[in-house]
C-alpha cells in the first residue's frame, strides 16, 4: 500500500501546546486507504469522527470518501461516510437500501492549500432531528446545507463485522473512491458524540485560528482509534490503546 507518512505542511505550529508531527499522503490513483473490521460497538446509536485533511485534488463529479464504515458481505448493504461529493463536504448512511442520513453543506471546500478539521457528531437518542448529526469545520457548526435528511430517533449506526474505513467510500454497486491528499490526527469516538473542542481548541493569540490538541486523554470505546501516523513502517497503527 503506497503510502508514505509526511510532515504536516500547513498546519501552523506553535511555541506551546499540542504539536501534530505527521500526516499521510492518500494518493486516489494508487487507490490508498485504510480499513479495520469492527467490533460489537460500545453504543451503536453515538459515535464521532475527526479528522485533519488538505485536498491535493478537487472533486468535480466524483466522491472523495474521508472516513466511514461499510458491510463488504454485500455492497448494497449498510453504508455511512464522510466525504467530499462536488466539493461540498457531506456524510450518508444508508441501511441497506434506505436513505437514513444524508448532508451536504452549500458551503464548498476548494482551496488545495489548507487544513481543515472534520467533525461529524452523531447521537441518534436526541429528540430534535437536526441534533442527531452536527457537522463541524475548524470547530464551528454547519448550518447551511444544500441536502439535510437527517437520521430517525434511536437509529443505529455501525454493526459488528462491518469494515471501517479511512481514505475511501465504497458506493452501491461496490466501487471504491478514494480520496487524494493529506489526512492528520484520524480519529474514531465509538459511544459518544463528541464537540470539536475535544479535539481542537482556537489560539489565545490569534482567536481565528483553529489547531489541535492531544485527543489521547478521550474514552475511545471499542471500535475506537486514533492514526497519528507517526509509525512510517506500520502508518495504520492505532494509538488509542485499542491496539
Amino acid at each position: 500500500m503506497p503510502i508514505t507518512g509526511q510532515l504536516l505542511p500547513g498546519i501552523r505550529q506553535l511555541p506551546t501546546g499540542y504539536n501534530v508531527a505527521n500526516s499521510c499522503r492518500f494518493n486516489d490513483g494508487s487507490s490508498d486507504s485504510l480499513t479495520k473490521t469492527a467490533s460489537t460497538p460500545t453504543n451503536n446509536k453515538k459515535q464521532t469522527s475527526s479528522v485533519w485533511v488538505k485536498r491535493s485534488a478537487l472533486s468535480g463529479s466524483s466522491n472523495f470518501g474521508i472516513m466511514g464504515f461499510v458491510d463488504t458481505s454485500s455492497p448494497s448493504n449498510s453504508r455511512h461516510h464522510l466525504y467530499f461529493y462536488n466539493d461540498q463536504l457531506a456524510a450518508f448512511y444508508k441501511d441497506p437500501t434506505i436513505t437514513r442520513l444524508d448532508l451536504k453543506t452549500n458551503r464548498l471546500f476548494r482551496d488545495t492549500s489548507a487544513w481543515y478539521h472534520i467533525v461529524l457528531a452523531i447521537d441518534t437518542t436526541q429528540g430534535t432531528a437536526s441534533d442527531r448529526t452536527k457537522l463541524y469545520v475548524n470547530g464551528v457548526q454547519e448550518t447551511s446545507f444544500a441536502t439535510s435528511d437527517y437520521p430517525v430517533q434511536d437509529i443505529t449506526f455501525l454493526d459488528s463485522g462491518e469494515t471501517l474505513q479511512v481514505g475511501r467510500l465504497t458506493t452501491s454497486g461496490g466501487s471504491q473512491q478514494y480520496f487524494d491528499g493529506y489526512i492528520a490526527e484520524a480519529v474514531f469516538i465509538d459511544g459518544q458524540a463528541l464537540d470539536p473542542t475535544s479535539f481542537g481548541e482556537f489560539d489565545s493569540d490569534s482567536p481565528t485560528i483553529w489547531k489541535p490538541i492531544d485527543v489521547s486523554g478521550l474514552t475511545f470505546g471499542t471500535n475506537g482509534f486514533h492514526l497519528d501516523f507517526e509509525n512510517a513502517s506500520s502508518l495504520g497503527a492505532d494509538v488509542s490503546g485499542n491496539s
